[in-house]
């Protein structure tokens, strides 16, 4: 199959297309980097089965690709980035999803469309199920991604409802692994770059809101096998996929002072409208393709120091 996957030079993007390509599928990726890594892309570039297009999906999709199935990854995904320019981010997830689903529309291809945990936005559920509508502060600093990614939904399953498109939704929770760059604004790579610097570990508000953390090759899986599942029943979703091994902030410094000694904590006033608690119901993606992650913490995070240990040039 040829898969296209757009956001292709992102953490996650890098990720899935390695596994997509180790399936024996080619991968079409597209990204304009940014966000995204372009010494990726040369990795990437070196699987005859790659094929790469430089191109911002705010414009009309390219028509002579010759793609078999969509995954629209495309967005900058940390705070730090898509508060750098907000009517960017909300470019990206309003009008880059739809040129995304009418190339889809016009090609007769089905869509995975990669949403996020910040839909449910600062949750006054636990664990957050696909069925909750969330609690999002529209005017606040994180509307441009939230509410960008809540309408993109939106998008989906009107052109769904409306023009028979094949589209499959998923909303990913905190992952980490291999491939996250250091100035991402995620809170592993911020903690670990901080600890190799030797600098305090910045911890905002009191370190008492939880986070569950996936590790990146469990995700993969369970969004290929999500991607290629076929069902009489409608599997559209949306679908949760991350951890729901919940975690403090205080003592996931702790797990990194595991592997990398001698880190002190440096608090920080809360930013505003930051998540309390963030986890996943998974109930739907175990029903769905019986898939639950499997590697813990303490292991994820030892293979994401090596690599980042050795794959960083500057820290």
């Amino acid at each position: 199959m040829r898969i296209g996957l757009t956001g292709v030079a992102g953490f996650i993007g890098i990720n899935l297309a390695n596994n997509l390509l180790m399936q024996g599928h080619s991968v079409v990726g597209v990204d304009n980097f940014y966000t995204g890594s372009r010494n990726a892309i040369k990795t990437l570039s070196k699987n005859p089965r790659f094929f790469f297009v430089e191109h911002d999906i705010r414009s009309p999709f390219p028509q002579n690709l010759s793609i078999d199935y969509m995954c629209n990854l495309a967005c900058p995904a940390s705070p730090v980035h898509y508060q750098k320019d907000p009517l960017y981010t909300i470019d990206v997830s309003t009008m880059g999803t739809k040129n995304i689903l009418e190339y889809a529309h016009s090609a007769s291809i089905p869509v995975l469309h990669f949403s996020t945990s910040e839909v449910y936005g600062n949750s006054k559920e636990t664990p957050q199920s696909e069925d909750y509508f969330g609690n999002v502060n529209c005017t606040g600093p994180r509307a441009c991604y939230d509410e960008g990614k809540r309408l993109a939904e939106t998008l989906c399953f009107d052109y769904k409802r409306q023009r028979g498109l094949n589209v499959k939704v998923v909303r990913i929770f905190n992952t980490y692994g291999p491939h996250m760059k250091q100035d991402d604004g995620r809170v592993i790579s911020n903690f670990v770059a901080q600890a190799l610097r030797g600098n305090k570990l910045s911890v905002y508000g009191d370190g008492t809101q939880t986070r569950c953390f996936c590790y990146i090759d469990d995700l993969v899986e369970g969004l290929t096998r999500y991607m290629f599942l076929e069902s009489t029943h409608d599997i559209s979703g949306p679908v949760n996929f991350g951890s729901d091994k919940e975690i403090t902030i205080v003592d996931l410094t702790k797990k990194i002072g595991e592997h990398i000694p001698n880190i002190d904590i440096e608090y920080k006033p809360m930013p505003e409208d930051d998540p309390v608690q963030r986890r996943p119901d998974l109930s739907r993606a175990k029903t769905l393709i019986s898939w639950y992650p499997k590697v813990d913490l303490y292991a994820g995070l030892q293979k994401t120091i090596e690599w980042m240990k050795n794959n960083w040039s500057k820290v």
